[in-house]
């Protein structure tokens, strides 16, 4: 009956998410409502539970303002370069426009910004080259690969303090399967493209090949000597100028003045966060023990800061910044009804008495269940930030229960609930709606059937050679 009553909250989240009865915000709402019930009864004897209740919302509330300062960040930097650099959308239907569109550029933007954008503008592209239906819509999901680091990595952040360990370490070791995923979605992008009508040749292959090799290079290495919030940046911006450069070199100096407008906002916020990462000790707001400071080089901070500069190069700059604003106010609201309902549930101990209930239950198989757990609050949350706040916790405490390294299955779960997160329920409807074409998820998600497998499976081998 107490096993029940804490698995109450996560299964009616998941299983509203997945009926579609309602939204991440009144799913999170009602879940919080049988998270009391839940941490009344796993409390430890003699622990004043309002104290409790109220202790915990503080930190959550602390926790969650560094990921929603990073969305709203995120929000007012795309509309400040928001309708800069269209170039790959006014490009006709070739192999390269398609895998420039969605494995770059993509990339980049969702990198740059988060929470969909790459999807969104990956979509408006190929919509441009002529590209309809289920083909373009799973091309454009394509776009989300690079989740764990997309708006400066929000979600990594968050499951990292969330559980007290570093989010630097736990990016690292997510970036080796998501590496080796990044390799499997050249051959899935060429299928989608043969089936848009566009099929990918020989030569081609090996260039789109080699460019994403340079994206997951980047991706494994580059967590050694810069901040991982960066690393998608520069995973997808190194290869997307290489494509640039080949596919339109500037030859005189109005070429190279279009190209440094476009490029220059992303170039300063890069500098920008590196710069703010060089800082050593700044100042820093700590108001709890245990938990992550809040430093004024923050992502978040270097985001807002850059934004507002540049916006003021904009025109209409007060309605940009009025509509990010408007944007940011609902997911923000969300992260943090998800962050407290971890609070709740991890800190009273209900998170680890369901892991340990698992992992008695599956035995040796426990820590296979971690990438298909992880997959499944992706899809159903929609978002690594909901993704981490909701199972992260519980995965840790199944991983330790069934003896994995520390580090292991918080890791794979990033990379797998990411994945999710980018085929997901609430993403595959967007793209299907901005589509308004006929296309149904179902039929977007058997195309993608061979990224949903490489994942499952991406997963099970890493905890196979890293346990």
């Amino acid at each position: 009956m107490i096993l029940l009553l804490q698995a109450a909250p996560l299964l009616l989240l998941l299983g509203l998410l997945v009926s579609g009865r309602a939204g991440p915000l009144p799913a999170v709402l009602a879940a919080l409502a049988l998270a009391l019930p839940a941490a009344f009864v796993s409390l430890p004897a003699g622990t004043g539970f309002v104290a409790f209740l109220a202790d915990e919302a503080e930190r959550g509330s602390f926790l969650a303002l560094q990921p929603i300062g990073v969305v709203l960040g995120g929000l007012l930097f795309h509309g400040a370069v928001q309708g800069r650099g269209d170039a790959a959308a006014r490009q006709s239907a070739t192999p390269r426009a398609i895998f420039t569109a969605t494995l770059l550029m993509g990339v980049f933007m969702e990198s740059v910004t988060g929470f969909g954008v790459g999807a969104v503008f990956a979509l408006a592209a190929l919509r441009s080259m002529g590209l309809r239906g289920p083909p373009a819509a799973a091309l454009a999901l394509l776009a989300l690969c690079l989740i764990p680091w997309g708006g400066l990595g929000p979600g990594t952040a968050l499951g990292a303090a969330l559980l007290g360990m570093p989010a630097q370490a736990i990016a690292a070791l997510t970036a080796l399967p998501n590496a080796v995923w990044v390799l499997v979605l050249g051959p899935v992008c060429w299928r989608l493209s043969a089936s848009a009508g566009v099929p990918v040749q020989g030569r081609e292959r090996a260039t789109q090949m080699a460019l994403l090799a340079v994206m997951a290079a980047i991706l494994v290495a580059g967590h050694w000597v810069v901040p991982f919030e960066v690393l998608g940046i520069l995973g997808a911006g190194v290869p997307l100028l290489v494509a640039l450069w080949l596919a339109e070199p500037p030859r005189d100096g109005a070429g190279w003045r279009r190209a440094m407008r476009a490029l220059w906002p992303y170039a300063l916020l890069t500098v920008a966060l590196l710069a703010a990462r060089a800082v050593s000790n700044p100042p820093s707001f700590h108001p709890y023990d245990g938990l992550p400071a809040f430093p004024v080089t923050h992502v978040a901070v270097v985001l807002m800061v850059v934004a507002a500069g540049i916006l003021l190069t904009r025109p209409a700059a007060g309605r940009r910044a009025t509509e990010a604003l408007r944007r940011a106010a609902r997911p923000a609201a969300v992260l943090l009804l998800y962050v407290l309902l971890a609070r709740w549930m991890a800190g009273s101990g209900a998170t680890g008495a369901l892991a340990n209930a698992a992992a008695g239950a599956l035995g040796d198989l426990a820590p296979y269940a971690v990438p298909v757990l992880g997959l499944a609050a992706g899809m159903v949350t929609g978002s690594n930030v909901g993704s981490n706040a909701a199972m992260m916790p519980v995965q840790q405490a199944l991983g330790l229960a069934a003896g994995l390294p520390p580090l292991l299955a918080p890791a794979v779960h990033n990379f797998a609930g990411a994945a999710g997160a980018g085929m997901s329920f609430a993403g595959t409807a967007l793209v299907c709606g901005l589509l308004a074409d006929g296309t149904r998820p179902a039929q977007v998600w058997r195309l993608l059937l061979p990224s949903f497998a490489a994942v499952i499976l991406l997963g099970w081998a890493t905890v196979a050679l890293l346990r």
